[in-house]
């Protein structure tokens, strides 16, 4: 974490976790707009004249259509089409990033450096070198508003404004998040804070969860085809852009195959939110395998969380999945982007 960051923030209310995580107190309820550090997000920096043309052959999404003013969502997979890492990209000054969480960037950064051989690419791992925030509620778009005269409308559209960028994030309520060096985001912090409630980042991540956004950490890496979390529904996927590595597994998956297992939106009564990765049964389900696995997940009030979970399709429909084998049922819904025919 930016060093210059993490001693601004530790003098207000922060305190660092175990993990090492900068954390906020929880508030007693999310106020409008709500303001977060997003310190667990890592970057990886793609430069170089073959850039473009080196991530069109590793990533999922087509990078012809990455501009200034829109970024995408994409993933990273095996040659056995599973996803290794999913994330945010988008162009910043001459450089291609991609956003991710930090306990994930590390072993992309690695990954990737392996397939550079004689390309005129530089990657690097960039994630201190950027700070970035969020800002969330109905009330988020008129805050910022005066500051970024041309704030994104769209969801994944970006604004340029001088060294900031703004991002309009899908999803309810408005969110937006805000991108740059830590001299230039320092100042925009204590002035949202003025306005804001600071939240602990965990309400960004339940904010991803209601939106049906997946994120792939160590711990579901290798796991899912990039169809099984979505993300062919959430324009992560280009089914035209050519070659890249697993192409021809997610192709299949798309056009031959028969998808068993999608991610739904569920709720479950528990403590503690259960981890990614987390196997979910279903007595109905005749899989060799779980039934399905949490994808990630998050508290959302006492004894109530909130999660992504791929699911047997057909378990799914039979409203018959626990956490475990013996654990608190889970009542699934679809993702608010709805599931194509």
């Amino acid at each position: 974490m930016n060093t210059q960051w993490k001693d601004h923030l530790l003098s207000q209310t922060a305190e660092i976790d175990g993990a090492g995580n900068v954390r906020f107190p929880a508030a007693p309820s999310v106020a409008d707009p709500a303001l977060m550090d997003l310190s667990r997000l890592g970057l990886i920096a793609v430069g170089g004249a073959d850039a473009t043309q080196f991530l069109q052959g590793q990533l999922t999404n087509d990078l012809r259509t990455l501009t200034p003013t829109r970024t995408q969502l994409s993933a990273h997979c095996s040659p056995k089409g599973r996803m290794l890492a999913n994330f945010r990209v988008l162009r910043f000054g001459e450089l291609i990033y991609l956003q991710l969480p930090r306990s994930a960037a590390g072993a992309l950064f690695k990954r990737l450096s392996m397939f550079v051989l004689r390309a005129q690419v530089t990657v690097e791992d960039a994630s201190d070198r950027l700070v970035s925030i969020g800002l969330a509620g109905p009330c988020a778009p008129d805050v910022l508003a005066p500051l970024f005269p041309d704030l994104p409308e769209d969801a994944n559209a970006i604004a340029h404004h001088g060294e900031l960028v703004v991002i309009r994030i899908p999803g309810t309520p408005p969110r937006f998040e805000v991108l740059g060096p830590v001299d230039a985001v320092i100042p925009l912090w204590d002035g949202l804070a003025r306005e804001s409630t600071i939240v602990d980042a965990d309400y960004w991540a339940l904010l991803d969860i209601r939106a049906g956004l997946p994120t792939v950490y160590p711990q579901t890496a290798d796991l899912f085809i990039p169809q099984m979390t979505n993300m062919q529904l959430i324009d992560g996927v280009s089914f035209t852009k050519g070659c890249y590595t697993g192409q021809e597994v997610v192709a299949r998956m798309q056009y031959l195959g028969r998808l068993k297992r999608r991610m739904y939106v569920a709720e479950v009564h528990a403590d503690e939110p259960p981890q990614p990765g987390e196997d979910l049964f279903s007595r109905s389900s005749t899989s060799e395998q779980a039934t399905g696995w949490v994808v990630d997940a998050r508290r959302s009030g006492p004894s109530r969380c909130e999660l992504l979970a791929v699911v047997e399709i057909a378990a799914a429909e039979s409203q018959d999945v626990r956490l475990g084998d013996s654990g608190p049922p889970l009542t699934l819904r679809d993702p608010p982007y709805g599931f194509a025919a």
